[in-house]
């Protein structure tokens, strides 16, 4: 007599005189497991009122990337589509009325630094739209991707990341996904890994190091975009949680949503406002860039939180995807 029970996955044989055990494991290339728990989401930091009240919440478990998408995944993504991001695509004249024709040039946001101080209330001073710019051309027509395709893909606006997450079979995190795996069952700490930011005089993350935004001392080792895996995973095995690029999350932002917040699986709320610009739609965005630094931008702490345009990208955007547990 043989009796077969199913159990998580796993199939046990059993049979008299003997016990046979055939163990099914999923694992996903290039993902790591998060398993099901609870966190504290938020910050009490005074810098981060969006980020408040820090409340719990609980998740199911999910597959997350282990790092940022790069170049040479989304590179092959477009060869198998042909899929044209929003930076590249032709401007649409009804959008800029009194713009002439000629000066309506596919372009993206580009950081360019002043070579002096600059007050910090006007990011004009080191943001500059720049024609032909994209995801290929980091800097502008004249850069290319040679050395960097490890880097993480920037230029990427919300419909970009969410339509390669798609194809990849995958999809965009949540908010709340995206900080519990930083976090890498840290409660409530400033930084992923810990209490100080450079523990021993370790950089753990691809930051803004000088004075922002005209000197910046490289003390981390790069100036823009550093290649994935450069610095230290978090508790999970998860790299790139902070600092480095910004990261699409696929909720909508509003400033006051933690106080409303679901306790399970929230998944944010049904609309966008900021009352900043409160005619643009957002989503939300996490893990600070390389451009995050104490004097002007300290979100790359995993209870701050970004925003976005969603027809948006810039030279320190890019996205990661994630996946749900298989029943």
């Amino acid at each position: 007599m043989t009796k077969i029970t199913l159990l998580l996955g796993c199939v046990l044989f059993t049979t008299t005189g003997c016990t046979k055990t055939e163990i099914k494991t999923e694992t996903i290339e290039g993902m790591v497991l998060i398993k099901a728990g609870s966190f504290r989401m938020g910050s009490d930091d005074p810098r981060f009122a969006d980020a408040q009240p820090v409340h719990k919440v609980t998740l199911n478990g999910f597959w997350m990337d282990k790092y940022p998408v790069t170049n040479a995944q989304f590179e092959k993504f477009v060869t198998a589509t042909q899929y044209q991001t929003i930076a590249e695509r032709p401007l649409d004249p009804k959008e800029f009325p009194g713009v002439p024709l000629d000066k309506l040039v596919p372009g993206a946001v580009v950081f360019t630094p002043p070579d002096h101080e600059v007050r910090l209330d006007d990011v004009t001073q080191w943001w500059s739209y720049v024609p032909k710019a994209d995801w290929r051309h980091p800097e502008g027509p004249t850069s290319d991707l040679k050395g960097r395709e490890n880097h993480p893909v920037v230029h990427i606006a919300y419909e970009d990341a969410a339509t390669y997450a798609k194809w990849a079979g995958k999809r965009l995190p949540t908010e709340a996904e995206w900080e519990f795996a930083a976090r890498g069952g840290l409660d409530q700490k400033p930084f992923l890994w810990g209490d100080d930011f450079a523990p021993g005089g370790k950089q753990m993350a691809n930051t803004f190091n000088g004075d922002f935004p005209n000197k910046n001392t490289k003390t981390d080792g790069f100036e823009r975009t550093s290649p994935v895996g450069s610095f230290p995973a978090n508790a999970f095995g998860l790299h790139d949680m902070a600092g480095n690029v910004w990261q699409w999350c696929s909720d909508w932002y509003r400033p006051d949503y933690f106080a409303k917040s679901p306790e399970k699986s929230p998944k944010g709320p049904e609309d966008s406002l900021d009352p900043d610009e409160p005619g643009i739609q957002k989503r939300v965005q996490k893990g600070g860039s390389f451009l995050c630094c104490d004097a002007y931008c300290a979100r790359y702490m995993p209870g701050g939180r970004g925003k976005g345009d969603i027809n948006t990208g810039s030279s320190h955007v890019g996205f990661r995807c994630v996946k749900d547990v298989s029943p």
